[in-house]
């Protein structure tokens, strides 16, 4: 197997949100994509084969973290169609057949890659009990994002405090499917985001994920709410950091980003 670590959403390596992807003739077994996974020890590694010209789709995929398979995710997808792009393996927009069906990326001119996800259904709920302790802050509002991206949303009072948060990550698991998104709006947008974000995913073995592009499709609605704007720009501010540009389209988010690889070699074993 030829494995790749991309660096996703971002123009730099060493930032942005690392990915392992693995372009294979066929999915093995799931035990053998759980152990290749816990082996990258990234937030994500994306495994994918082509299918047959004639379907719906052009390549399958899938995605696991160290510990655990997901329905969603933006930043693996992006390593993935990175990949395609500058291995000659794929030209153009490519589909992906997903467990949260079909989506699309399409390489843009200027170096970026654009995901065709599906728009997160925020359903606002009450701050649950005792998140405001586990998370070391008071929410200000508290919304469920639905099976695919299953987190709990929850703004803050600002940007300072999102990033200045030390949650405990083990009481974190008590509120979601998979984890928590901390959100406030950007202190100054002249800085070239409107809003600012950190997760946290204890559920699937990731404490803090550097930039996750499926909570994105939570956050974009959001805040396109609130900001009057269907385009956006959010800063993850983990210690990676990465910026997500959004696109707000009905039912569907749009999400662009930049990746570079940084390692590329065999998986022996």
């Amino acid at each position: 197997m030829r494995i790749r670590i991309v660096d996703a959403f971002t123009d730099r390596p060493f930032a942005g949100n690392p990915a392992g992807v693995l372009l294979l003739d066929a999915f093995p077994d799931d035990d053998r994509l759980q152990k290749v996974a816990m082996e990258v020890n990234h937030a994500e590694t994306a495994f994918a084969h082509r299918l047959p010209d004639d379907g719906e789709a052009d390549w399958a995929l899938r995605w696991f973290t160290p510990v655990a398979e997901v329905a969603m995710c933006g930043h693996a997808t992006l390593a993935t169609a990175h990949v395609l792009a500058t291995t000659g393996a794929h030209q153009g927009p490519v589909r992906f057949a997903t467990r949260s069906g079909v989506l699309i990326a399409t390489p843009r001119e200027d170096g970026s890659i654009t995901l065709d996800f599906p728009t997160a259904p925020l359903t606002e709920v009450g701050v649950p009990d005792g998140v405001a302790e586990a998370l070391g802050a008071e929410p200000r509002t508290a919304f469920d994002t639905g099976p695919n991206v299953g987190d709990l949303l929850v703004e803050l009072a600002d940007e300072k405090t999102v990033r200045g948060l030390t949650p405990d990550h083990k009481a974190l698991a008590a509120y979601s499917s998979r984890g928590i998104i901390a959100t406030a709006r950007a202190e100054d947008p002249s800085r070239g985001y409107d809003f600012v974000s950190r997760c946290f995913f204890p559920n699937v073995g990731i404490d803090e994920d550097p930039v996750t592009g499926s909570a994105h499709t939570a956050l974009a609605p959001y805040w396109s709410a609130r900001l009057g704007s269907a385009e956006l720009t959010g800063l993850q501010a983990s210690p990676r950091s990465g910026r997500v540009r959004t696109e707000l389209r009905d039912d569907r988010t749009l999400l662009s980003g930049r990746a570079v690889t940084v390692i590329e070699g065999d998986l022996l074993a």
